[in-house]
């Protein structure tokens, strides 16, 4: 902090080997307070505050008992689940490897793959009460292109919620700019009583993304 109280931006100087691109992530994280608020309370990323921040508005950790986490890496949204709901089941799956988290059942796999769901349910031993996803495809730089390949994972996501949730469960996942397509939209609002869109305040302002939250699972029928 300056002497007037306002925050001093840190700057990167640029190094050998390293682009602008990597320079001005650099300096964004450095300038960060939520990756600096992260480090402090010892959360693996700055995303824990989106779920801290979405639990706060809708209540999605109220009454949790089974908790599935798509796209679990680095692990922050489950180390919230963890110390919000320490008698929570919570089972996560990611393709890229993660470190273990105490009480948490961690599958390194593709959730795209067949074998996926029925190992989760298994692992979880009961139907989930909350499914979280915080699933993005990798970046092609194709604006269009990225944006269907992530709201492939979602849709993937949501009918997973749909055909393994608890009566009364909801589902979270995050979507990119517009929002739900129509087809995702009329699934969700077809088995939740509730679903709303909500871009909470940790999700930094130029970023494309979402996340659509659906509560009140109807069931099946």
């Amino acid at each position: 902090m300056s002497r007037a109280g306002k925050t001093i931006s840190r700057r990167v100087k640029t190094a050998k080997g390293r682009t602008a691109s990597q320079v001005r992530w650099l300096e964004r994280q450095l300038n960060d307070p939520y990756v600096r608020r992260a480090k402090a309370e010892g959360y693996r990323s700055r995303a824990a505050y989106k779920l801290i921040e979405l639990d706060a508005k809708f209540g999605l950790l109220k009454g949790a008992v089974r908790v599935v986490d798509l796209g679990i890496a680095p692990g922050g949204w489950t180390q919230v689940v963890r110390a919000k709901k320490p008698g929570a089941e919570v089972v996560g799956i990611d393709l890229l490897p993660v470190d273990p988290i105490e009480g948490v059942t961690i599958l390194q796999m593709d959730f795209m793959d067949d074998k996926a769901p029925a190992l989760l349910t298994a692992a979880l031993g009961g139907p989930p009460d909350l499914v979280l996803s915080d699933m993005a495809a990798n970046t092609v730089g194709h604006k269009q292109t990225d944006h269907l390949r992530t709201m492939a994972l979602v849709e993937a996501a949501a009918w997973f919620a749909v055909e393994n949730l608890g009566e009364g469960g909801a589902f979270v996942a995050k979507v990119l700019a517009g929002g739900t397509d129509t087809a995702l939209l009329a699934l969700l609002k077809q088995h939740f009583a509730s679903v709303k869109h909500a871009k909470p305040p940790a999700s930094r302002k130029d970023s494309s993304e979402w996340y659509v939250v659906a509560q009140k699972f109807k069931g099946r029928g």
